[in-house]
């Protein structure tokens, strides 16, 4: 797209001013966001022990955040389906720019940076037509959306990197428009997929699951460094079903959707609200807010077990396996079991957390 690429040039003047890094804001190891007591909403900073670092407000409900590599800027997304975005100065706790969707568009929570940070790729709904897009956003631009790409489905949600800036995208297949709210249009006809793209949007490689999942929406994603991706499933049909709701993929082979017994995938009530790989690359795992659990795998897919926690949703790499986080204001880590980190009372812990590498 010349468009992007005329604005990557721009960005080599930037690179000679004198930048903040994370350590700016404190070296948090991750971001969460979280309602408080009073009902107000804030994006935190936490250590490696679950510790807080800083605390900036936010206007709404967050969902998820894409955190720049080097700077100590989060864009902070409204929860689906959305129309803006914050680009927060983790340092100083200040707004620094405002994204707006374009018109006839909508957020779905999630943005990833390629180009080593200065363009901001965004998960979005075009509602007219149903299509997903990929919106891009320059940084050295002050956040100007300078292109968007097709992410070759429907509602796309998810979006992570993998090495040479290819984007992998979690197409739910779910239908929505704001006008409906959070209502689900197509569940008869949805399609979900996970597709790799690269950053021109070319398509690298699609994978869709048997007609008989079409209702199993690609929801959320984690990457291993060597490429292995897992991605997470939200059931459309009947909770008491007990289908598979994880996934694993590498580019060229076949997707391996992985299963706990069938009693304990019935107790996930379809619902796998976030995904994983524990720090050491050795095990991944999903939560279910809505079971109370967490289900562990070992990478080739078997069953390692379950660690029971009420509404437990957040989830993230840790040296010791996860950091998992919940509705009730806990941080614990996660191996074989729960080990207590820190607890906020009146805190509500949203979806996700985002691991941070401020080494």
């Amino acid at each position: 797209m010349t468009t992007r690429r005329g604005f990557l040039a721009s960005a080599l003047a930037a690179a000679a001013i004198p930048r903040l890094s994370w350590a700016d804001a404190g070296a948090p190891a991750y971001l969460g966001a979280a309602r408080e007591a009073d009902g107000a909403f804030a994006l935190f900073g936490l250590s490696a022990t679950g510790d807080d670092l800083f605390r900036i407000p936010l206007p709404d409900r967050g969902h998820a955040a894409a955190a720049h590599p080097d700077a100590p800027e989060a864009v902070a997304f409204a929860r689906r389906p959305g129309t803006f975005a914050l680009v927060i100065d983790c340092a100083t706790g200040q707004v620094r720019h405002r994204l707006e969707a374009p018109e006839g568009r909508h957020f779905y929570g999630h943005g990833a940076f390629i180009d080593g940070g200065e363009t901001l790729c965004t998960t979005e709904n075009d509602f007219g037509t149903g299509d997903g897009r990929i919106g891009l956003w320059s940084r050295s631009a002050g956040y100007r959306r300078i292109g968007e790409i097709a992410s070759h489905g429907t509602g796309p949600h998810d979006i992570k990197v993998l090495p040479g800036d290819v984007l992998v995208v979690a197409n739910g297949g779910i239908r929505t428009h704001p006008d409906k709210g959070r209502e689900k249009l197509n569940l008869d006809t949805m399609r979900p997929s996970l597709v790799y793209l690269d950053a021109e949007g070319a398509l690298l490689d699609k994978v869709e699951l048997e007609r008989d999942l079409h209702k199993n929406s690609i929801r959320h994603l984690a990457v291993r460094p060597d490429g292995l991706v897992a991605f997470a499933t939200q059931w459309q049909g009947a909770p008491s079903d007990g289908v598979p709701l994880l996934g694993l993929h590498r580019r060229g082979a076949a997707a391996k959707l992985a299963e706990a017994d069938l009693a304990e995938q019935i107790a996930m009530q379809g619902y796998a609200g976030s995904v994983a790989f524990a720090g050491d690359g050795q095990s991944v795992a999903i939560t279910s807010p809505r079971g109370g659990r967490l289900h562990r795998f070992a990478p080739d897919g078997a069953f390692l077990g379950t660690v029971r926690r009420r509404d437990v949703c957040g989830l993230a790499p840790a040296p010791g396996g996860f950091l998992a986080s919940d509705g009730l204001g806990a941080l614990v880590e996660v191996s074989d079991r729960l080990s207590p980190l820190a607890s906020r009372a009146g805190r509500a812990w949203d979806n996700h957390l985002i691991r941070l590498d401020t080494a």
